[in-house]
C-alpha cells in the first residue's frame, strides 16, 4: 500500500460488526442443526475463512451483504483441513463443540498473526475438566469424550479470552453437568457470546463477570443475531482523526466497550466527544505539541486493549515528552516499532515495555506490516508522515478492517493498494 502524506480524513465513517465477537459466535452455530441468522457480519478475510472451515464442517452457508444465513446439512464432519486453520487463531474453537456433536475432532494447531506466543494449553486444560482428552500428532490435535463429573469448576490462569470462549460454549450441551468458569476473560466479545448462546437457549449465568455458571442442555436452537460493532476499529479510526481528522464523524460506536481509550485521551489532554443519543464521535486533528505524556499498559478488559497498543504507539511518538507502554498481554507485541523508527519515530524496547521520546514529525519510509493491528498503525504513521511510505505485506489489514481501502477513500484519502 502507498500512502502519500500528510493527508486529512474528512466526512463519516460507519465502524463494522466486530471481527473477535463473530468469528467464535460463527463457530458455536456448530452446536446446533438449526438455521442461524447472523447481522453486521463484517466482510473480513477472518470471517472467510471461518466460512469455509464451517462448510468443511458440513454447513451450509449464505451471505446477503452484511448477513450470513447458516445452515444444517443434517451431518457434522470432524475433521478440519490444515489450510483454513493455519490462517487464524480463532479457527481453534471449533475444536470442543465438534467433540461434543460427534465424540471426537481432528483440527489442526492454529495460526494468526505473529505477536509472540499463544499456546493452546489453556483450551486444552479446561477442556479437559469436562470431559475431552486431546492428543497432539503431526500439528493437528485429536480429541475424544467420556462421561463428565455432574459438577465441574474451571480457573483458569489467566483471563484468555479464546480459552473463555472455547469452555463456555463446550459446556453449553453438557447435558445435567453444572460447569463453573472462574477468572474468566470479561471482554464486550465474551459477553457478545454468551448472550448469543443464551438466545439459542443455553442457561449461562454471570455473563459479563469472571465467574460463568453454565447448566448443560440437551439442544440449542436457531436465531436471528445482531454482532455488536467493532470496538478495536473505532478505537482505531478515533486514533486516526486525533492525527489528520477534520471534523471526521465515527458513527456506530458503543462508547462503554472504550472507556480505557477515552481515558487514555483525557489524561494526554484531548477528550472525545461523544454523543450517546447517535453513538458517534467527532474527532478533529489536535495541535500534537499541546498534549501530554503518558505512561500506561495494556491488560486485560477493562484494562487498555493489546489490539490498540500499536496504533496508540504511533500518536504517543508524535507527543512531546517521554511516554511509556508496557505490554501485558502479548509481550512479544512490538515489531511495529522498528518500522515506526525507520519513520523517524524514537522509540526503544526494554524487557516488555516501549519507551517513546516524542518527536515533530515522521517521514515517508519503506516499510513491512508484520501483524494485524501493525498494519493499521503503519497506515496511520503513513497518513500523518511527510512524503511517501510503502507498506509491504499490508494485506493482513484485511483480516480486521473491513473495506478499509473504500472507507478511507470516502473520506478524501489518497492510496494506492497492489496486489
Amino acid at each position: 500500500m502507498i500512502v502519500k502524506g500528510p493527508q486529512k480524513a474528512r466526512g463519516e465513517v460507519i465502524v463494522s460488526g466486530s471481527k473477535n465477537a463473530v468469528l467464535p459466535i460463527m463457530g458455536a452455530s456448530l452446536l446446533t442443526d438449526e438455521e442461524i441468522v447472523l447481522n453486521n457480519v463484517p466482510d473480513l478475510a477472518d470471517v472467510k475463512t471461518m466460512i469455509e472451515i464451517l462448510e468443511s464442517a458440513g454447513k451450509e452457508i449464505d451471505r446477503y451483504d452484511d448477513q450470513l444465513i447458516i445452515r444444517g446439512t443434517g451431518r457434522i464432519n470432524s475433521d478440519i483441513p490444515y489450510e483454513p486453520v493455519r490462517k487464524m487463531r480463532a479457527s481453534f474453537n471449533v475444536y470442543g463443540p465438534l467433540t461434543i456433536r460427534n465424540g471426537y475432532a481432528k483440527v489442526a494447531l492454529p495460526g494468526g498473526c505473529s505477536i509472540g506466543a499463544r499456546p493452546v494449553d489453556f483450551h486444552l486444560e479446561g477442556l479437559k475438566k469436562l470431559g475431552i482428552e486431546s492428543t497432539v500428532e503431526h500439528g493437528f490435535v485429536m480429541s475424544s469424550i467420556s462421561k463428565p463429573n455432574k459438577e465441574i469448576n474451571v480457573t483458569l490462569p489467566f483471563p484468555s479470552v479464546g480459552a473463555t470462549e472455547h469452555i463456555l460454549t463446550t459446556a453449553c450441551l453438557l447435558k445435567g453437568v453444572k460447569t463453573t468458569i472462574t477468572n474468566c476473560a470479561i471482554e464486550p466479545e465474551v459477553t457478545d457470546l454468551g448472550n448469543f448462546l443464551n438466545k439459542m437457549g443455553a442457561r449461562i449465568s454471570g455473563i459479563g463477570t469472571s465467574i460463568l455458571k453454565i447448566e448443560g442442555v440437551d439442544k440449542l436452537g436457531g436465531i436471528n443475531y445482531t454482532i455488536i460493532p467493532d470496538r478495536i476499529e473505532a478505537g482505531t479510526f478515533i486514533i486516526m482523526g486525533i492525527l489528520i481528522g477534520e471534523n471526521l464523524v465515527i458513527k456506530n460506536v458503543t462508547a462503554e466497550h472504550l472507556d480505557a481509550l477515552f481515558s487514555v485521551f483525557e489524561k494526554i489532554g484531548s477528550p472525545i466527544n461523544y454523543d450517546k443519543k447517535k453513538r458517534e464521535v467527532k474527532v478533529g486533528a489536535v495541535p500534537l505539541q499541546s498534549l501530554k505524556n503518558i505512561s500506561m499498559e495494556t491488560s486485560p478488559y477493562p484494562g487498555f486493549p493489546t489490539d490498540l497498543q500499536p496504533q496508540i504507539t504511533t500518536l504517543l511518538s508524535l507527543v512531546p515528552g517521554r511516554s511509556t507502554i508496557t505490554e501485558t498481554v502479548f509481550k512479544s507485541r512490538f515489531y511495529h516499532i522498528d518500522e515506526l523508527n525507520r519513520m523517524g519515530a524514537k522509540i526503544r524496547v526494554e524487557d516488555n515495555t516501549a519507551i517513546i521520546e516524542g518527536v515533530n514529525k515522521l517521514t515517508g519510509a519503506p516499510v513491512e506490516a508484520t501483524d494485524l493491528r501493525a498494519a493499521a498503525a503503519l497506515l496511520i504513521a503513513g497518513l500523518v508522515a511527510e512524503g511517501e511510505t510503502v507498506i509491504t505485506n499490508v494485506d493482513h489489514i484485511f483480516r480486521g478492517y473491513e473495506n478499509i481501502q473504500e472507507k478511507l477513500e470516502r473520506l478524501g484519502i489518497d492510496l494506492l493498494y497492489i496486489k
